[in-house]
């Protein structure tokens, strides 16, 4: 691995790990997030504050983060946008100031894949929006938009970025492990719910 990309996968990961989940629910009195649900510092689990707008809010900034890792690295070192994408999606998933336990790792790695190429970030906007509408279950539309970014990739001639996209959607599912499980059992909880941790 070069320089450069060492430092992209460094930058990616410091902006990927600000947990806006967190720093969003202290700022404006909705609790104490660790102590919700999962424990996750993802929209989802903000979800469960009952505040949709901060929801809504959280995955904004948890994408925005992601797309501004990869422009900007891209900007400033040569092939570098994909290293700070992957970088981007473990500092949400394993973040330095939270002991390494972060989100799930979905709302980043929409953005992030936005950022490296805005047709993939439409399939991956596609399957993981309409498999929510659909099925109310955040966790697998989450995991099915993640596998469908290598997909999309090598499918639509994004050769390039079909291995950072196989890490990226390992990183997400491994994530997702606890709800995997819960999926086996027929306990995983839908949309809408305050139960269940995701």
């Amino acid at each position: 691995m070069s320089e450069h990309a060492i430092f992209a996968a460094a930058f990616g990961y410091l902006l990927g790990s600000i947990p806006w989940g967190i720093v969003l629910t202290r700022m404006t009195g909705a609790g104490n997030l660790r102590e919700i649900g999962s424990g996750s510092t993802g929209a989802t689990n903000v979800l469960r504050t009952g505040r949709k707008g901060l929801a809504a809010a959280t995955l904004l900034l948890d994408l925005l983060k992601g797309l501004c890792a990869v422009v900007i690295a891209g900007a400033i070192w040569p092939d570098g946008a994909q290293f700070a994408a992957v970088g981007a999606v473990a500092g949400h998933c394993y973040p330095i100031w939270l002991r390494f336990n972060g989100g799930k790792g979905v709302a980043t790695m929409m953005g992030v894949v936005l950022g490296l190429a805005w047709p993939l970030g439409l399939v991956f906007a596609v399957v993981w929006l309409g498999l929510l509408a659909l099925l109310r279950i955040s966790s697998v539309a989450g995991m099915s938009a993640a596998i469908s970014a290598p997909l999309a990739a090598w499918a639509l001639g994004y050769s390039g970025f079909v291995v950072a996209g196989i890490v990226m959607a390992a990183i997400v599912v491994w994530r997702h492990r606890s709800n995997l499980a819960r999926l086996m059992a027929g306990s995983e909880p839908r949309v809408g719910r305050k139960d269940g941790s995701r």
